[in-house]
């Protein structure tokens, strides 16, 4: 790996916010494609963050500091990306839906997509079906959805059954969440996937991409 790119790796890992903007504009400034900066540097570096946590080595404070680091510098780099018109790993709506005010969980799930090259659109909290299905309708090819009490884990039902009303069901890969959510649940409400947590939602979107 390039050795601009190791430094803001390195610096995505340790969380240093400031350390990552700097390096990316360096990276900048020696010439260096923003793609190569984006894939070896950010998406390389969350991804490794994504398997310390799996391993245990990692826990949701340093996921979270990592992701705002990869935040900070993807800051920098995005005018950049825009230019050299850098393929997105695909398109996400994400909101915590209709009830459900909860955003800690759903805001680093968002990060951490981000960090892994998707291009993702926060609808925000308290979102309803509609807001979901316009967000298909305009492109999204993911919508995750997540609910942190177990009176609004019902909302996720009823988008599914608005996207199927609204004829956009089969365009788009729902992934479902949160701490009440269960994988029996997901199946069960007829999503296409579930996401235990923000590491296993960015490989679990990866693989809705694939099919």
């Amino acid at each position: 790996m390039n050795e601009t790119l190791k430094k803001l790796f390195d610096a995505i890992l340790e969380g240093d916010q400031r350390a990552a903007a700097a390096h990316v504009q360096a990276a900048i400034d020696a010439g260096i494609d923003p793609g190569e900066i984006l894939n070896d540097g950010m998406v390389a570096a969350m991804s490794e963050v994504g398997r310390l946590y799996e391993a245990g080595e990692f826990y949701v404070p340093e996921m979270l500091i990592a992701a705002r680091a990869m935040q900070r510098g993807l800051n920098y780099l995005k005018p950049y990306l825009a230019m050299s018109e850098v393929k997105s790993a695909g398109k996400v709506a994400i909101g915590t839906v209709k009830g459900d005010l909860h955003d800690i969980g759903k805001n680093l799930v968002a990060m951490m997509l981000e960090g892994v090259g998707f291009e993702v659109q926060d609808l925000g909290v308290d979102v309803t079906s509609d807001a979901f299905v316009k967000a298909v309708q305009a492109g999204a090819n993911i919508i995750g959805m997540s609910a942190l009490l177990t009176t609004t884990m019902t909302s996720m039902e009823s988008t599914i059954a608005a996207l199927k009303s609204a004829g956009v069901r089969d365009r788009v890969k729902v992934m479902v969440g949160g701490a009440p959510v269960t994988e029996e649940y997901a199946r069960k409400i007829g999503a296409d996937a579930f996401a235990a947590d923000a590491s296993s939602a960015t490989r679990v979107a990866r693989e809705l991409m694939m099919l």
